[in-house]
């Protein structure tokens, strides 16, 4: 029994499939019912002259994703989703589908999302996370070409990475641990161990956020490179990302081109991404603010950039910006400091422009243990969970940089979706865990 997908290799020959009913229409003595098996849709053609009574019938009167079982002859047919389409002879009902909640008609946000379980059947949802998955698989053909080793971290943790007011806390038996937000700090290690590592693990965040691009568990690409610098990790993601949106367009057409109906500008967001090639444009984090008060946003030096700020900075840009050297006081304790300013520290966000924001976020790591143990220090960390990364700065001490990306941003920046919640098959946020 073949798939849909599967169908040109058998034109002419005659096969039976099985599937749910995606949608159906009569057209006097003619039944077309589409069938779809995940991989695929497929026009299935009852005659009322070439089938039975009982099987026209049938025909007539399934109900939207029924599951079926039809058989019939593969011909091609230009018209058709996918260029051919099935001569059905018969037709079997496996298991009906009375009241299937989503309809044609439109349904809100909530209600979708509530049902989310079945909304991954509709073909948008279907599209997009058939570009998550190309999308995943060519970060891993383009780490796999540079010899990188995948490294898998822990998800339980002793103690937070960047804050702990971000974190989901956890009992562990008698103790207390916490969810991971990132897993940086254990690719640290694995790249004195390997050079050239990375990992693709779930990230977990109690930032209580409801804007579009935050979500409470997503997932997160984060690589780790020794004898690395500031400028070399930005080469690399700047590379990584291209390769990416290449491989994206060049697998995910037909999907891309879906998503973009409906949605303005696309040509141009499309021209955008086939025209993406390295170098991106490099300023300073003091660059931007310069530039912000150009534009008359009111900001103060030292703050992190919002969502509003980072589309005022990436807008002026015709591909990602990077912008690097924020200030010390608002990045994270394992940031190296910048030796010709020990304000700033050896860091980088990638702004994606059309108001998508931060899709990377990377730095070199401080490498000297006396500053390391004083950036714990001034951010309140304790000490004892962390013994082990201060055993990186003992033993043999090394040069090293490495970043995040997130898969759903960096996902919804690619195919123009405006909230993040589409880009993940089951979206945990701060209002909803369920289904």
């Amino acid at each position: 029994m073949p798939w849909i997908e599967e169908l040109k290799d058998h034109i002419g020959k005659e096969v039976c499939l099985r599937g749910w009913v995606y949608n159906r229409r009569d057209s006097g003595k003619v039944r077309f019912v589409l069938l779809r098996d995940g991989t695929g849709i497929l026009q299935c053609v009852f005659l009322r002259d070439e089938v039975s009574d009982s099987t026209f019938e049938l025909a007539d009167n399934l109900n939207q994703e029924a599951l079926i079982e039809v058989t019939g002859e593969v011909r091609e047919f230009d018209r058709a989703p996918g260029g051919i389409e099935m001569g059905a002879k018969t037709l079997r009902l496996i298991a009906d589908s009375k009241d299937y909640p989503i309809t044609p008609k439109e349904h809100g946000i909530d209600f979708l999302l509530s049902r989310r379980h079945l909304w991954l059947r509709s073909s948008r949802q279907h599209a997009l996370i058939r570009c998550r998955d190309t999308m995943i698989r060519a970060f891993h053909c383009f780490f796999e070409k540079l010899g990188f080793i995948l490294i898998d971290p822990p998800m339980i943790t002793p103690t937070s990475c960047e804050g702990t007011s971000e974190l989901f806390e956890v009992a562990y038996f008698d103790d207390v641990a916490y969810l991971s937000q990132s897993g940086q700090l254990y690719m640290e290690p694995a790249a004195a161990a390997f050079g050239k590592v990375y990992c693709l693990a779930p990230s977990f965040r109690a930032e209580k956020s409801k804007t579009r691009r935050h979500l409470t568990e997503f997932w997160n690409l984060e690589p780790e490179v020794a004898f690395l610098d500031l400028s070399g990790d930005m080469n690399l993601a700047e590379d990584m990302l291209t390769f990416v949106v290449k491989r994206l367009i060049e697998k995910r057409g037909e999907e891309l081109e879906l998503l973009g109906k409906g949605q303005e500008n696309f040509e141009a967001h499309m021209k955008l991404l086939e025209r993406l090639e390295p170098p991106f444009d490099r300023i300073s984090y003091t660059e931007a603010v310069e530039f912000l008060e150009k534009k008359g946003v009111n900001f103060k030096w030292g703050e992190k950039f919002g969502a509003d700020e980072e589309a005022v900075i990436s807008e002026e840009f015709s591909k990602p910006v990077f912008v690097h050297r924020y200030p010390k006081k608002a990045t994270p304790f394992y940031m190296k400091e910048d030796p010709d300013n020990p304000e700033l520290v050896l860091n980088f966000d990638l702004l994606a422009p059309e108001g998508y924001g931060e899709i990377v976020g990377g730095s070199q790591r401080e490498d000297d243990l006396a500053k390391l143990e004083a950036a714990i220090e001034r951010c309140n960390l304790p000490r004892e969970p962390l013994e082990w990364y201060l055993d990186m700065r003992r033993y043999g001490s090394f040069e090293h940089s490495g970043f995040g990306i997130g898969m759903e941003r960096t996902l919804a920046w690619i195919t123009g979706v405006h909230h993040i919640r589409e880009t993940i098959p089951f979206p945990r946020l701060m209002d909803r865990i369920y289904p």
